[in-house]
């Protein structure tokens, strides 16, 4: 959602009234099985989608079974199999990283059973190849991040092709809000790729992990943390996908032509 402001802007010297699309931000309560869970700023659309994908990707549960959303900007979320959080403090941004390391998203990822001649990339489950990654490199963008400049973006891509594409305020909240889509929606995450306009730090690549999708690609940079996450997790991070060019930092068995190390 964005509204509109005026602005006196300042170009090349001279002084000109304009207005800007700006993004709007809110804040929710999220609730889980009738408890507070936790506080999100978050901009005001698929806000069931947010509170499912909140909770599997912070490793809670698995799947949710119901999400109902008040005019109170509260999220009360239903899900059944339910991890234990110790420790918990109430926050306001989509970092938490609240349950255990991640699953592996698929089996034979240790760094040497990984490394053998003989394994075959079909135990890595979802392949890609280098024209889909550019695919969901161009799925990212949006209107509304093209013309605030103050969004995030995410796609969710299922044997090929977009599924969803959702813009937030919060980098975070775009994987929660994707993730929540598919959720809701009964698409199986093996077998999609998500692709957002954020940097990659540990946190963000453990909630694709908790979903377990198998590949990011983002337009952004990566942080050592976010690297060793997805190393750890079996998620193929694929970072710097712009024009002609993308980086893969882990499991690049899963690119289509891409040897292992060169």
């Amino acid at each position: 959602m964005m509204r509109r402001y005026a602005g006196i802007q300042v170009r090349n010297g001279k002084i000109m009234s304009i207005w800007d699309e700006v993004a709007v931000e809110e804040t929710y309560l999220l609730y889980l099985n009738g408890s507070l869970l936790t506080r999100l700023v978050a901009s005001p659309d698929r806000l069931r989608e947010l509170g499912a994908g909140f909770v599997i990707c912070e490793g809670l549960a698995p799947e949710v079974e119901s999400v109902h959303v008040t005019a109170a900007n509260e999220i009360f979320v239903e899900a059944s199999s339910v991890r234990a959080v110790t420790g918990w403090e109430l926050r306001s941004c989509g970092a938490y990283g609240l349950a255990d390391e991640p699953e592996p998203v698929t089996a034979a990822l240790s760094p040497t059973s990984k490394r053998c001649e003989a394994l075959s990339y079909l135990r890595y489950g979802r392949s890609v190849t280098p024209q889909e990654v550019m695919a969901v490199r161009d799925g990212i963008e949006s209107d509304t991040w093209m013309k605030t400049g103050g969004v995030h973006s995410a796609v969710l891509f299922t044997h090929g092709k977009p599924v969803v594409s959702v813009c937030d305020v919060g980098r975070h909240n775009t994987i929660d809000k994707v993730v929540g889509y598919a959720g809701l929606n009964g698409i199986d995450r093996s077998s999609s790729i998500i692709g957002c306009s954020g940097r990659q730090p540990g946190a963000m690549v453990k909630k694709v992990a908790n979903a377990g999708i198998p590949v990011i690609v983002s337009r952004a940079s990566s942080t050592d943390q976010g690297i060793a996450a997805a190393e750890k997790a079996g998620v193929t991070l694929i970072c710097f996908a712009r024009e002609g060019r993308f980086t893969i930092y882990t499991h690049p068995g899963r690119v289509a032509g891409v040897p292992e190390s060169i």
